[in-house]
């Protein structure tokens, strides 16, 4: 999407493979702060991602529809530099990953994954897109994934790997890996700790895809919206993020997911230690303030 450059500050970043080759300053002119990054790709000067910043979201956008956004190892690393750049800057609060085209993502390039490349290659590969979606749980903000058509394979790990997503009705989900000889196990991952198993094992072993709606009622997606409604939703649910504290989101993210993989003995045990850790924060401290005062908190967004 688009955003408006006016009263905004602009920076452009221009990476290809893993180094960074310009840094423009920024140009102010007003407290309204934009963002703007690029991530090139080894062989094509058409960047694969594109990162906009704007008023604590970001908004990275897949960018090769010719290719059917797929998770090439330089896609992979071009998505990965758009997360983890700038990530402890308190003013980053939220960000979606979106995607041009028919296709979110089809996964992985199929033709890297071809005797021809080898094991070292493939190895790199399947780490880096394991680090990636590992990495987007690990963060201290949501992210969000925001789908209007396919995802496959890969591509519907990402979906299932970041914390909230929204869809349109066209969109489609699937783990067609079997059908090509290739098991999506490493989707499978991400795919089973979303789904229920048997919903999760059909997807596996058929490859046939799941709609929209099916993914909303076993709970791959968070909710279905019209396709001309799908940006603003997504960004609606953003905005809202903004209004809380960084702090105490990122404190009770880390949490959410640790507590996950534990008994629920351990889970309460640990979740009530980190009640009293949220309330000894400074934004925790406002947040009760505010609330007994009847006035709206002002988050100092400190991990404090």
């Amino acid at each position: 999407m688009a955003l408006r450059m006016t009263g905004a500050v602009i920076r452009r970043c221009g990476l290809q493979s893993y180094t960074r080759l310009c840094l423009f300053p920024a140009v102010a002119v007003s407290d309204c702060r934009v963002r703007r990054y690029s991530i090139a790709g080894q062989a094509d000067p058409k960047p694969l991602t594109v990162c906009l910043q704007q008023e604590g979201i970001r908004r990275i956008t897949l960018n090769n529809p010719r290719q059917r956004n797929a998770l090439s190892l330089a896609m992979l690393q071009s998505l990965q530099n758009d997360i983890l750049r700038d990530i402890d800057d308190v003013a980053l609060r939220v960000i979606i990953i979106a995607a041009e085209g028919p296709v979110f993502s089809s996964g992985h390039n199929l033709k890297e994954l071809t005797p021809e490349y080898g094991k070292d290659y493939h190895t790199e590969v399947f780490n880096t897109c394991a680090k990636l979606m590992t990495s987007i749980q690990a963060i201290p903000v949501p992210v969000i994934a925001q789908v209007n058509g396919l995802a496959t394979a890969a591509g519907c790990q990402l979906v299932a790997s970041c914390d909230i997503a929204v869809a349109s009705p066209k969109s489609k989900f699937a783990t067609p890996g079997v059908n090509v000889g290739l098991f999506c196990s490493t989707p499978a991952v991400a795919l089973g700790r979303a789904v229920p198993r048997k919903v999760a094992l059909e997807m596996l072993f058929t490859g046939e895809p799941i709609t929209a709606h099916d993914a909303l009622l076993h709970g791959l997606i968070s909710k279905v919206v019209p396709e001309e409604n799908l940006d603003k939703e997504t960004t609606n649910i953003a905005h809202k993020i903004c209004h809380t504290s960084r702090s105490v989101v990122a404190l009770g993210k880390a949490t959410f997911y640790r507590q996950m993989a534990q008994n629920l003995d351990d889970a309460y045990r640990l979740t009530s230690q980190i009640m009293v850790k949220n309330l000894a924060l400074k934004d925790g401290q406002e947040g009760i303030a505010a609330f007994s005062q009847k006035r709206k908190p002002v988050w100092t967004n400190s991990v404090d």
